[in-house]
């Protein structure tokens, strides 16, 4: 099959092996993924990510960087075939949560896999249980946003967040926009998004936003300030990648917040823990989200709660997905790029 395999540090199109479903798994032609942030690290960060796997303990995200790895996670793709005794549907439409158990009962994280390619190639082996049908009022490519909404959707519910909090969410790609829309559909007030691109800041804004801000121009603690009630409980979601971000909240919050890192620094980062400890700081990492919002996410783009298709600003072939992470690095005209093995 075609695919874009990461190789020697670069991006490119080659024949790979056509991968082969084991007992509980099914094999499925892609129909689009998206580009994530964390593919970008991947390629540009490889030893670092790899590092962090092994000093977490979670051998999820291992993989040899010496072999081909194909990359892609955000997935929607149709069934073609089935492992031993593994019911299927041939030609359902599918999204999945990303992870695939080997024969040895490992398990790995498709797209961050020597032996489990991801979506930027033609075919996928996918672990069957983790299927969600595509309802039949959702564009099967557009479905692929599931996965990155359900970051930001679940990462929001965990929380417990109810009226009466307040949010500020740092990072408006998909993640961030995904996390604007859960706190409007609960109702909080007020949400601040901050993002450097104006065509994500105008993307909040409409997801539910109440302000929004450059943080080149402002600064969204005091844009917070200005529109909270006095004493109101601030959760701040992190779904950016930058150093020295959750020391700097530290610093800048009131007493009682809590602070989600979502978006993953790839270096080792420095706080003060005593500030944190003086005005009770709640800092929580977020990896694993409550995985019935994977389903409830997909549900939200089929009922329109969420206008998925409108974050997506372009779509791509095999050929174009090294052009399109390019371009991620520096996403003022960007929200989501699609890989379409079609195209």
């Amino acid at each position: 099959m075609r695919a874009v395999v990461m190789r020697a540090g670069a991006l490119v199109v080659d024949e790979v092996p056509e991968p082969v479903p084991g007992p509980g798994q099914v094999l499925v032609e892609t129909i689009s993924c998206g580009i994530c942030g964390s593919d970008k690290q991947a390629l540009d960060y490889t030893d670092e990510f790899l590092q962090a796997s092994r000093d977490s303990g979670v051998p999820t995200f291992q993989f040899d960087p010496d072999r081909d790895v194909v990359m892609g996670h955000e997935i929607a793709a149709r069934v073609v075939s089935a492992g031993p005794d593994t019911p299927h549907t041939q030609g359902q439409l599918v999204v999945a949560l990303p992870w695939a158990i080997d024969h040895v009962g490992q398990i790995h994280g498709v797209g961050f896999s020597n032996e489990f390619p991801g979506g930027y190639g033609e075919r996928m082996v996918l672990q069957a249980m983790a299927l969600e049908p595509i309802p039949d009022s959702v564009a099967p490519h557009v479905a692929a946003l599931t996965e990155p909404l359900a970051v930001g959707f679940g990462n929001v519910a965990r929380t417990g967040i109810g009226p009466g909090g307040s949010g500020i969410v740092i990072g408006c790609g998909p993640v961030g926009l995904g996390a604007v829309a859960a706190l409007a559909e609960r109702g909080i007030a007020p949400i601040v998004a901050s993002d450097p691109s104006k065509l994500r800041r105008d993307t909040a804004l409409r997801l539910g936003a109440h302000r929004v801000v450059d943080p080149a121009a402002a600064d969204p603690i005091e844009v917070w300030r200005e529109a909270a009630a006095p004493g109101q409980l601030l959760h701040v979601w992190v779904c950016a990648a930058v150093p020295g971000m959750i020391n700097e909240l530290m610093y800048k919050v009131p007493r009682l917040t809590t602070i989600l890192q979502v978006g993953a620094v790839m270096t080792d980062d420095v706080i003060r823990p005593i500030v944190g400890i003086y005005k009770d700081i709640s800092l929580q990492m977020c990896m694993v989200y409550p995985h019935e919002e994977y389903a409830k996410t997909l549900h939200r783009i089929a009922d329109g709660t969420i206008d998925a298709a409108s974050l997506i600003t372009d779509q791509v072939g095999l050929s174009g997905v090294a052009g399109a992470i390019d371009a991620l690095r520096n996403p003022d005209d960007h929200i989501q790029i699609l890989v379409r093995p079609d195209l």
